[in-house]
């Protein structure tokens, strides 16, 4: 766990990720039309680059801790981290998480979600359905006061009730003008544990939640991580911040409510 202070954002900083927060939204929106059979993930990197730097932000992921793509695209039995690749053409019932991240004015817009190319089977179905509802289930136990281990307590409980497992290598995480900062978030844990939140710290609540074995092994390129049983996996993520009385999620798409 990291030990640094927490940042706590000034209300010009929360301006900026607000601003960035909906673009990132907007580029998810932009992608979704794309996810289709025939389509390569290195398609999918590609216009969202392309989109990226026609909307005048920067790709976070692009060159970070020597990442070599501009989006993570991870497919069925990968958890997170997978690299776009111009043989990785998407096929009839795939899930895929798509994970972005933008820079503007030096801030950090990251959301994800997880689509379906074509239509899914039920059990995919379910896995996206219970990940989204883990994420709306943590994301309502942020207020000031609450402590870190309520959101994970809130996912674990919901996940493994509906017969999943919470992926424990791979948590939330503060984010502001540094891409990865305190507060870890993790998607497990016990209620009443951890740090109390407060107004103006902002992080992601991101679970990912598998069909079977919440083990996980990353691959040699030392990026993508995969299901240790190698089924189903998936992911959806917001970036957020704590109010005074509750909490504002940051990568709402436009129009979109979430409670």
């Amino acid at each position: 766990m990291k030990t640094e202070p927490i940042i706590i954002l000034s209300t010009r900083e929360l301006d900026k990720m607000r601003h960035v927060g909906r673009l990132a939204a907007k580029l998810l929106q932009h992608l979704e039309p794309l996810v289709k059979p025939g389509v390569s993930t290195l398609q999918l990197n590609d216009e969202a680059e392309r989109w990226t730097q026609a909307h005048g932000a920067k790709s976070a992921p692009l060159g970070y801790k020597g990442y070599p793509k501009s989006i993570c695209t991870s497919v069925n039995e990968v958890v997170c981290h997978g690299i776009p690749n111009a043989k990785q053409i998407l096929k009839e019932g795939d899930i895929i998480n798509i994970d972005v991240t933008l820079i503007v004015e030096g801030y950090h817009g990251d959301t994800s979600k997880t689509f379906f190319v074509g239509t899914p089977s039920p059990k995919a179905r379910k896995l996206v359905d219970v990940t989204e509802k883990c994420r709306s289930l943590g994301i309502a136990e942020v207020k000031p006061g609450a402590r870190i281990g309520d959101i994970g307590a809130a996912i674990q409980e919901y996940a493994e009730a509906q017969g999943f497992s919470v992926v424990r290598d791979f948590v939330g995480h503060g984010i502001s003008n540094v891409f990865h900062t305190t507060p870890d978030i993790p998607h497990y844990g016990t209620r009443g544990r951890g740090k109390r939140l407060r107004p103006g710290m902002v992080f992601t609540i991101e679970p990912m939640i598998n069909e079977g074995t919440w083990e996980v092994e990353v691959l040699s390129d030392g990026w993508t991580a995969l299901t240790r049983d190698r089924l189903l996996s998936a992911q959806c993520e917001h970036t957020l911040a704590v109010t005074e009385d509750g909490v504002e999620i940051l990568t709402l798409p436009e129009g979109e409510t979430f409670f």
